[in-house]
């Protein structure tokens, strides 16, 4: 099983980015999809989910800026961002794992993880 992001890249602060992250060996049917980041020296944190039949969940931090998105039959889901701010810098994770509404926030809930994708926003 895999997870492979993509999409990363430098951009100025205000601008935006689209990050995909492409499963395949499996299907995830009913499977929670969400993005995370880690900046140097922090913590892996949470950033947006989406839950099987279209619920989606963010942080605070990235409400009204990023939209989660999943396409089931390619298996890929999608990270809108936009206006972005130099602290939405960091390596951005995809994960997936069957997880219950209350886990939806913890990284460690997640079973399968993508490399990661740098995002710099500029100031």
């Amino acid at each position: 099983v895999q997870l492979q992001a993509f999409g990363g890249g430098l951009v100025q602060a205000g601008g935006s980015l689209r990050l995909s992250c492409a499963a395949s060996g499996r299907t995830f049917t009913g499977y929670t999809m969400g993005w995370f980041r880690q900046a140097p020296g922090k913590e892996r944190e949470f950033v947006a989910a989406s839950r099987w039949g279209g619920f989606t969940y963010y942080a605070d931090s990235v409400k009204g800026r990023f939209t989660i998105s999943r396409d089931n039959v390619k298996n890929t889901v999608y990270l809108q961002m936009s206006s972005l701010k130099p602290e939405d810098t960091a390596v951005y994770h995809c994960g997936a794992g069957n997880i219950i509404l209350s886990a939806t926030y913890q990284p460690t809930s997640y079973k399968y993880w993508g490399q990661g994708t740098q995002v710099t926003v500029s100031s």
